[in-house]
């Protein structure tokens, strides 16, 4: 057996899945705050695709913690995408932990990403409309 059989999952797409309580109320915030339509639909679940990549709501009678990032974004300029979406109305958290704190809602950390010649990260977090925590990120080369 060779590291491609080994890695078999290697090969395969990511796909991350968010519940929501309601479906409805989910697809309009991610419609007005954050520009994004599904690409496709059945019922009980809506299909997202950003950047090639794909994510997909789902209903769901359980709720998110909220306590932890559950999918991100990898942007090339966080202030000006933080900026449009607080426009939208979306309330970005204000971290204030050892090692970790943002101000204006961004937060700088050193050390992320060094596989990616980056030096560290910009990040900020927020809520969806069923308590799902989303970030975006912006490596600093």
């Amino acid at each position: 057996m060779n590291a491609d059989d080994r890695n078999i999952l290697a090969r395969g797409r990511v796909a991350t899945r968010l519940p929501a309580q309601d479906l409805e109320r989910a697809r309009r915030f991610y419609a007005e705050q954050l520009g994004l339509e599904p690409v496709d639909e059945r019922p009980g679940g809506l299909l997202y695709r950003c950047g090639g990549t794909d994510f997909a709501l789902f209903k769901s009678a359980g709720a998110s913690p909220g306590t932890f990032t559950q999918m991100g974004w990898e942007v090339d300029d966080i202030e000006t995408v933080v900026s449009e979406l607080r426009e939208r109305g979306v309330v970005f958290e204000e971290v204030d932990l050892p090692g970790l704190r943002t101000k204006d809602g961004i937060a700088d950390i050193d050390g992320n990403y060094p596989s990616k010649g980056a030096r560290g990260e910009r990040a900020a977090w927020f809520r969806d409309s069923e308590g799902n925590m989303l970030g975006i990120g912006e490596p600093v080369v």
